[in-house]
């Protein structure tokens, strides 16, 4: 099969807002970076909570959903081994197999510590932005998880930005050695955490860096990657460039 045909056989589903442009879930974005990174353009598709049957071939209830011809790859990192497994002529995402265990971690660090301290942040935006069919079931499962209302956490959001900046000091020294988690170029393990930068990016004004912070310039750069393909992403409201 050649090149093109397989890219235009991929379809991606992916959370979206009312606004089916504002494509705001961070696992999604790791998924679209990765795809950026292999020079891959797949057919995208919004989805919405309420929407459970429109991906129930996946065998499961979440997205991304990357439906490759015949192949369906649920998670976002199961996607990104089986776009390097599916593409090893195009950029490496990995770099091998110590890279993949790089990567494997920073997407763990990534879900497990600021990604709570972002969705307490942003939990009132994203529910003001969801379609109204989707908004019952997220306030009721949110304040369930989080176990407040949602007023509550958007009251709490400039302590949780603080502990966000305080969680990220290992990003910090890194980049003061290289421009990217990966080295000289951005990989995988760079979109494991860009990923929750593009959601909040998305779907709210609130800013969670200080623009003196390496990480914001590290943001900026992931933001212009790929000619500038985050950065022209679709945003709930204006901002700077």
């Amino acid at each position: 099969m050649s090149d093109t045909a397989r890219d235009t056989a991929l379809r991606l589903y992916e959370l979206a807002g009312d606004d089916p442009g504002l494509r705001f879930s961070p696992h999604c974005w790791k998924v679209r970076m990765a795809l950026a990174h292999k020079g891959l353009s797949p057919e995208c598709v919004p989805w919405h909570f309420a929407e459970k049957d429109a991906i129930a071939f996946s065998g499961q209830g979440l997205v991304p959903v990357l439906v490759a011809g015949e192949t369906v790859v649920s998670d976002s990192f199961r996607i990104a081994e089986y776009l390097e497994a599916a593409y090893p002529e195009r950029p490496t995402l990995f770099g091998g197999e110590m890279g993949r265990a790089t990567a494997r971690f920073i997407n763990a660090y990534a879900d497990t510590l600021p990604v709570p301290l972002i969705a307490r942040t942003l939990l009132m935006d994203i529910h003001d932005r969801l379609a109204p069919g989707d908004r019952p079931y997220f306030r009721q499962s949110r304040e369930k998880r989080f176990g407040m209302t949602l007023e509550q956490a958007a009251a709490d959001a400039p302590a949780r930005i603080e502990e966000l900046r305080r969680i990220l000091q290992p990003l910090r020294l890194m980049l003061k050695a290289q421009p990217f988690l990966s080295g000289a170029e951005p990989a995988y393990a760079d979109y494991c955490l860009f990923g929750m930068f593009m959601w909040a990016r998305v779907i709210s004004p609130t800013e969670l860096l200080a623009e003196d912070d390496p990480v914001h310039a590290w943001r900026a750069a992931l933001l212009d990657a790929f000619d500038g393909f985050a950065r022209a992403a679709p945003t709930a409201g204006a901002r700077a460039a």
